[in-house]
């Protein structure tokens, strides 16, 4: 999957607009991803990440990087063994990119926050 554009609350994911979060599957996008507590990530809105098994998970914080993600949650995808990169939503998504062309033989996930 190839993320085209990204701006404030919109991202254009293999050419469809997505106005609220998503998180991008290998083959799927989930644009119905909400957060329990909206800002603070914690491990059980990750669970369908989790079974999914990545290799890969990026975390987009939000345009302004408001969404907090805690060690302890960053602890929980650890233990899973995946490798976890968290950073603003607009640099998440050209990692995200890149790592489609580099890291084309793992599993890669990107949960992305589009406002704040």
């Amino acid at each position: 999957m190839k993320i085209t554009h990204y701006s404030f609350g919109k991202i254009i994911i293999d050419g469809k607009t997505y106005t609220s979060d998503v998180i991008i599957y290998p083959g799927r996008v989930d644009s119905s991803w909400w957060r329990k507590e909206g800002h603070y990530l914690q491990a059980v809105d990750l669970a369908d990440v989790i079974n999914v098994k990545p290799d890969v998970l990026i975390i987009g914080t939000g345009n302004s990087g408001v969404m907090q993600v805690p060690k302890e949650t960053l602890n929980f995808i650890k233990s899973k063994n995946v490798e976890v990169y968290v950073d603003i939503t607009g640099r998440a998504v050209e990692l995200y990119n890149k790592m489609q062309v580099e890291k084309a033989d793992k599993v890669i996930i990107a949960a992305l926050h589009l406002t704040c």
